[in-house]
């Protein structure tokens, strides 16, 4: 079992907490529970929060030494130094292996150790200039929902905690887990961590939303961003603004992570050979699926399926 822990103080918010304890620590019928979660301090006792009320908080940084994934779910005020026994505690959890994860404010405090120098990583847009000024040795992300590093991983205001929580999820279980999860939740499945944290409103007669929900109908056609632009009637170049605008990337590299991301889905869930999983998400062919699956996902279709593929009861599919 993946032990998570969260490491919270004075005056903790109750929110990016519970992004956390949503994610990994709160049980559903019908989900698999692949976490155990707990919170840490690091003195034991009732700890303040945001909300008005204490919350008891037993355990010590004790809890940080077998910790797989420590997350400091915010960092109030961003200003508080650490504390030697706390830079020591985070320092030597990396060390042995564990992953850091930060919710909002808390890259303020996980930047005190030095792990993020020279590494990209974002936090509330409000607060990016903040982190900058503070630690112009952080690449600062200001326009990105979350940036993961594999040992370390950051993310914006408190939404984008959920965001990157569940994203975790699916690097350590997978696409179909994590999408159920967040259907449990009622939540989006999947939102990209180069998504845009904010953007100004678009027009009323923008239908981008519309175009998404088409283009995912149609993953198994050729589909081209020429047809996306025709389809809201609008030149290819307007397409491409409209794309940076709301979500931070391009019309085709948006295409191309949703083929991939159905690809992994189909991976999990059924038996159907490589070949026929590129047609049916629309890259054509096994070679250019596995060539744009380990751009993408870092390994190959085949090394995903055997690691997240679902078993099925009562039948094969």
């Amino acid at each position: 079992m993946h032990r998570v822990v969260a490491l919270v103080r004075p005056v903790q918010s109750t929110f990016e907490l519970g992004c956390a304890a949503e994610v990994f620590g709160t049980e559903r019928a019908g989900v698999p529970q692949y976490y155990e979660f707990e919170t840490c301090t690091e003195t034991p006792g009732p700890v303040r929060t945001t909300a008005g009320y204490a919350m008891d908080v037993p355990r010590g940084l004790e809890s940080l030494e077998s910790a797989d994934t420590v997350i400091i779910p915010g960092w109030l005020p961003v200003e508080t130094p650490l504390t030697d026994r706390v830079r020591r505690a985070l320092l030597r959890a990396h060390a042995r292996g564990a992953r850091l994860v930060t919710i909002c404010s808390g890259v303020f405090a996980l930047a005190q150790t030095g792990l993020l120098d020279g590494r990209s990583a974002t936090t509330h847009w409000a607060r990016a200039e903040q982190l900058r000024r503070e630690f112009p040795r952080v690449r600062v992300e200001p326009d990105l929902l979350y940036v993961d590093h594999g040992d370390v991983a950051t993310s914006a205001g408190a939404g984008a905690g959920i965001d990157l929580c569940l994203h975790l999820v699916r690097e350590d279980h997978g696409a179909a887990h994590a999408a159920l999860l967040a259907r449990h939740m009622v939540l989006p499945p999947h939102r990209e961590g180069g998504q845009v944290q904010y953007a100004p409103p678009s027009p009323p007669t923008d239908a981008l939303d519309g175009l998404l929900e088409w283009v995912g109908e149609r993953l198994g056609t050729p589909l081209s961003v020429n047809d996306m632009a025709a389809r809201l009637g609008v030149s290819p170049r307007t397409l491409a603004r409209r794309f940076a605008d709301r979500l931070g990337t391009s019309p085709g590299a948006w295409l191309l992570a949703r083929r991939v991301a159905a690809a992994r889905t189909l991976l999990e869930e059924t038996d159907l050979p490589v070949e026929a999983i590129a047609v049916r998400v629309g890259l054509t062919s096994a070679v250019n699926l596995r060539r744009r699956f380990r751009d993408q996902v870092g390994t190959t279709p085949g090394a995903y399926r055997r690691a997240f593929r679902i078993p099925q009861e009562g039948h094969r599919r």
